[in-house]
């Protein structure tokens, strides 16, 4: 008996707006549905499968439990499931030191260019690589989209079976890192020791870059396994750790000895990251019982992390540092302590005495352009402008405004792909196990086979893939798509405005700007609203369990459930709330209550120290990378959405302003501890 034929379609929606389905196929995504009704209208019921769903994810928990008969017994059943290769890979998996030869190739060569047939590859090379079993390893490797560093070391132990000690040399370079290294590693590293290739000053080295980074275990690690003048002992280094400010001041180090000084620099070290100004006393009182170059160092460190803690003497501090070596991370806070002492000339140093490439980033050719408009050099500081004006970034639009214009971007640079277009992507298998996934809310797993579908591709391509995310739901997978194109540009893709019914009544309700709204939502959860992030945080405005709760307290919700966290209107009124909150406790600044957003109100407040600061200085000057980043992206989307809203063009420096210190305006002394952070 033919079925019906329905004449309804599905609503093709507004890249503004959500999808919308009718008829008996609503809860399909859009694509799937379209690829359904003409077999519905001719009567032919839709492709079958003999497994379900419920079969895969109990297939998943099968794998979490290490379960091999259950897999065994089930994978039969999914033949013509669109994610067949996750079961296969998981009963591979599950058998990964057992498995033949044969079976790892069929498996590559029957899913090739997928996330997991690299994944199994990289997997089974380490296993062989583990076992020894080099024959079999050189004939897989190289993997074809890159390795980890455990995967490279064993590689350089396949060569040196093969070609001996000159194999080795690559390591070296592994060797100069912060991070604990995997086991792989080790008998190449040791080997080069035993060389005298690593030598004692390349594992002091290392043991300064895991002290700076934290990574205390690997530096004791390291300092206890050094040659004996050199080495500390784990007696020393429990005894400076406990205390290391009053380490510092006793001074009661072995100085004659290499080993002695370098826990003096150690204790310095650790000191400094809390509390710089704190330990500078004690510093200033042992630093000259070390060399030249190891007081360099030490000055250096300690104006390091004066800068990043705010103290207005870090440039200072760093003039004492004058001709260390200096990373990265230090030439940056260099030039930030300068822009905070509003020290142009120091500014420009700073910048001038950066690593090329890091002084071509965006941020410090802005900057840079900024020190040579205060010292009257208007034209070259006009030529930096240009070259960042055009784009859609944070110093883009500060660099258009400096020049006396707007940024405007135009939703779409191309005509929008067609149906024919569309519907072929939708049939791809790639694009219907990434589609299966987001269904069975495996995230990673959805955002692994997205990347895979959009790299290398066209800018044609990278438009159909998004546009056809946009219309399946998956928001954040149709900007990440949007923002690859290199020519042709779609800026309404790039900045969707799903949900916007949601957005617009939640601004209403807690007169916030609608263009704010969005700028936060695109940046916490790229408007997918099951997103759950790893702390707990839940939905498109990424709201933890107990600020919700207390949103819901303060707005009179006795109905409020904790399983409506995730609902997208709940989810918009109570972040609008409660970021209007912090808006109003903190001297209405948008950067800030951004920062308070992202941070927590304590470390936002705690940032409000010294004079009135320009807003672009605060938000550059911001301790935390993540945050900075967060209120720059943030305050770059308010921007774009506002033009897309039409609403009134406010400049990206008004809406900076000033950030007053903390405690200069009245409404900053109303916070409440009561309010949670989000």
């Amino acid at each position: 008996m033919a079925g019906p034929c329905f004449t309804e379609q599905p609503d093709l929606p507004s890249r503004h707006g959500a999808p919308k389905m009718t008829g008996m196929i609503r809860s399909l995504p859009l694509f799937v549905a379209s690829l359904l009704l003409p077999a519905l209208c001719l009567g032919e019921p839709p492709p079958a499968t003999v497994a379900s769903d419920a079969d895969f994810l109990a297939a998943r928990a099968a794998y979490e439990h290490g379960d091999r008969a259950k897999l065994d017994a089930a994978v039969g059943k999914f033949a013509g499931y669109p994610l067949l290769p996750y079961v296969e890979y998981w009963r591979l998996k599950v058998r990964l030191d057992s498995a033949g030869d044969d079976e790892i190739r069929a498996y590559l060569a029957r899913w090739p260019n997928t996330p997991l047939a690299d994944r199994l590859r990289a997997e089974w090379l380490k296993s062989l690589g583990k076992r020894g079993q080099w024959s079999a390893f050189a004939a897989l490797y190289p993997p074809g989209t890159g390795e980890d560093v455990e995967l490279t070391c064993y590689a350089i132990q396949m060569r040196w079976q093969r070609e001996g000690d000159s194999a080795l040399e690559p390591s070296k370079a592994l060797y100069a890192t912060a991070q604990n290294t995997p086991e792989a590693c080790e008998p190449l590293f040791a080997a080069l020791i035993a060389r005298g290739d690593i030598t004692p000053a390349d594992r002091i080295a290392r043991f300064r870059l895991a002290t700076e980074a934290g990574n205390v275990r690997l530096a004791q690690v390291i300092a206890i396994d050094l040659p004996r003048d050199d080495r500390i002992s784990g007696a020393e280094l429990l005894r400076t750790e406990r205390d290391p400010a009053r380490a510092l001041a006793k001074g009661d180090f072995r100085w004659n000895q290499r080993g002695g000084r370098e826990l003096a620099l150690y204790a310095l070290e650790r000191a400094a990251r809390t509390d710089a100004a704190g330990v500078r006393a004690a510093w200033e009182k042992q630093r000259n019982r070390l060399p030249a170059a190891d007081r360099l160092y030490g000055n250096a460190r300690l104006a390091y992390h004066a800068a990043r803690q705010l103290d207005p003497r870090a440039g200072d501090w760093y003039r004492e540092a004058e001709g260390a070596a200096l990373s990265d991370a230090q030439h940056a806070w260099r030039a930030r302590a300068a822009l905070r002492a509003g020290n142009w000339d120091a500014v420009s140093a700073a910048i001038d005495a950066m690593p090329p490439a890091q002084a071509q980033d965006p941020s410090w050719r802005y900057w840079k352009a900024r020190s040579l408009a205060a010292a009257g050099s208007a034209a070259e500081a006009d030529a930096i402008y240009e070259t960042l004006a055009g784009e859609p970034h944070f110093y883009g639009l500060l660099s258009a405004e400096a020049l006396g214009r707007r940024l405007e971007t135009q939703p779409a640079a191309t005509a929008p792909p067609t149906a024919a277009a569309l519907v072929a992507f939708a049939a791809r298998p790639d694009v219907k196990r990434a589609v299966k996934l987001a269904e069975l809310d495996m995230r990673p797993d959805t955002v692994r086979e997205w990347s895979y579908i959009v790299r290398g591709q066209d800018d044609e391509t990278l438009l159909v893939a998004a546009e056809y995310a946009r219309q399946v739901g998956l928001y954040d997978r149709a900007i990440s798509a949007a923002e690859r194109t290199s020519v042709k540009h779609d800026y309404a893709m790039r900045y969707l405005m799903p949900f916007r019914e949601h957005f617009s009544a939640a601004a209403r309700e807690q007169s916030v700007d609608e263009a704010l709204l969005f700028g936060l939502a695109r940046q916490e959860s790229r408007f997918a609203p099951d997103i759950v992030s790893s702390a707990g945080a839940v939905g498109l405005m990424q709201l933890m369990p107990a600020t919700a709760r207390w949103v819901a307290k303060q707005m009179g919700r006795s109905d409020y459930r904790s399983a409506q966290i995730a609902d997208v209107g709940v989810n918009t009124q109570f972040g609008a709330f409660y970021f209007k909150y912090w808006l109003d406790r903190l001297a209405r600044q948008p950067a800030l209550a951004a920062a308070a957003y992202n941070a927590g109100p304590n470390r936002a407040q705690a940032w409000r120290n010294g004079a009135p600061l320009e807003g672009a200085i605060w938000v550059e000057s911001i301790p935390l990378n993540e945050t900075r980043d967060y209120v720059k992206k943030v305050l770059a989307n308010t921007m774009v959405y506002a033009q897309f809203l039409s609403e009134p063009y406010v400049p990206l420096r008004t809406r900076l302003g000033t950030v007053p210190p903390r405690g200069a305006t009245a409404d900053v002394d109303t916070i409440s501890d009561a309010a949670p952070a989000r």
